[in-house]
């Protein structure tokens, strides 16, 4: 481990982790699932049709994700999330003023991920690449913890807030976390490169080309835009996360189907955020050691096996076994989006990193977006979740297969963009 860049570092970890952990991506993908029973019954809108908020909030992300590169290099990083982490409070606590109809959850979920453009997972892994070169795989691994932070943290919760309260307890919490989590370390910490300027206002660019170490990076963008490896990494990603995001959101009403009761299903489902961290960690200490490219395709085929093992799953089925299966799918999902930034960063350097992680996050976010669509009629016309476990189980199968193909990771001042 290279001491130092830890050493200079950790206030810039602990920030992002905490900026991650409270981005709206996160907290509102890892709370559907438990506040899906709660409206239901409060509002009587379907199961179905609850999933569908999912895909308009991936709408308002992949705009996030586009807007966040041009307004980072025009205000700053640090302005920017300092203005985002109240923005998207205040739409979270929208949400509890909702009338009833479906379309005004809809409208919040997508303008939500929207007010926070600056706390995108675009910011958090720029600012961790600008400050960690050595051990970036590490680096980017522990502070996308943060989602698994969440998965683990929330469903219990939220929970413990809506039986104690209704289901505006949670978008209360839901708001309150990045105020009281985020912002005060952002507004003390958050500083775009080790020899970035104080000044808030200082853009990422300008940090990053003081005293960086050199890295592999196309002068053109046009040329990574282009490149067969860019959209490899888009198509085998977008498969991974697609499937991803069905279990995710599905796995609290799927146990709850075999005979689980809402308790028993949300500890079930907690091991999940364990095996995310545990994921992620592991796989961000090998790619700073092996081929990143391997490493992903192990880890993101984990999640095929933990859903032919739901699919199997029964009324009988034994705790452990379900537990089992859930920790399989969170390695993967822990060692998706550190490998993703990893990957661009590694394959593509830092110049233009800002947009082609937009590109790249927009890109798997569309994908998350039209997912639940298919989803919600796959379980009307089957009644079942078995058509989801086939699509996840392929997914998991095809998207590793492809990282395989990405070739040698360029070196430093090289370029393989083919």
């Amino acid at each position: 481990m290279n001491n130092n860049e830890f050493a200079r570092g950790w206030r810039i970890l602990l920030l992002a982790l905490a900026g991650a952990a409270t981005t709206a991506s996160v907290t509102m993908l890892y709370s559907l699932g438990t506040l899906v029973l709660p409206l239901q019954k409060a509002f009587g809108w379907s199961r179905p049709d609850l999933q569908i908020a999912i895909s308009f909030m991936s709408g308002g992300v992949v705009v996030a994700s586009q807007l966040a590169g041009w307004a980072n290099l025009r205000w700053g990083l640090r302005r920017m999330a300092l203005f985002s982490l109240v923005a998207l409070a205040l739409a979270l606590f929208a949400i509890t003023l909702i009338p009833n109809a479906i379309g005004w959850l809809y409208l919040f979920y997508f303008l939500a991920p929207i007010a926070g453009t600056g706390i995108t997972f675009v910011t958090w892994t720029q600012l961790i690449s600008q400050w960690f070169d050595r051990r970036r795989g590490l680096a980017l691994a522990l502070v996308l913890c943060g989602s698994g932070l969440s998965a683990a943290i929330l469903p219990p919760l939220l929970g413990w807030a809506i039986e104690r309260w209704d289901w505006r307890a949670a978008f209360l919490v839901l708001g309150g976390l990045p105020l009281v989590l985020t912002w005060p370390l952002a507004l003390l910490w958050f500083r775009a490169s080790p020899d970035a300027s104080p000044d808030p206002g200082a853009t990422p660019l300008k940090a990053a080309a003081a005293g960086q170490p050199a890295v592999a990076g196309p002068s053109d963008f046009r040329t990574a835009v282009r490149s067969r490896r860019f959209w490899t990494l888009n198509v085998a990603l977008t498969l991974v996360v697609s499937a991803i995001v069905g279990m995710v959101t599905n796995t609290v009403p799927l146990l709850r189907d075999i005979g689980l009761s809402a308790t028993e299903a949300g500890s079930v489902f907690g091991s999940f955020g364990i095996a995310l961290i545990a994921g992620r960690v592991i796989a961000g200490w090998l790619i700073d050691r092996v081929w990143a490219p391997g490493v992903a395709a192990v880890a993101l085929a984990m999640p095929a096996i933990g859903c032919l093992m739901l699919w199997s799953a029964g009324a009988g089925s034994p705790s452990w076994l379900l537990v089992l299966a859930v920790c399989l799918v969170g390695v993967g999902t822990g060692a998706e989006f550190d490998m993703s930034a990893y990957l661009v960063s590694r394959y593509f350097g830092l110049e233009h990193y800002g947009r082609l992680f937009g590109i790249h996050l927009g890109l798997i976010t569309a994908g998350s977006m039209l997912a639940p669509l298919m989803y919600a009629a796959m379980y009307k016309a089957s009644g079942g979740y078995g058509p989801l476990l086939a699509y996840s189980t392929a997914c998991c199968v095809i998207g590793p297969v492809l990282l395989l193909t990405l070739g040698r990771m360029p070196r430093v001042g090289s370029l393989q963009l083919a």
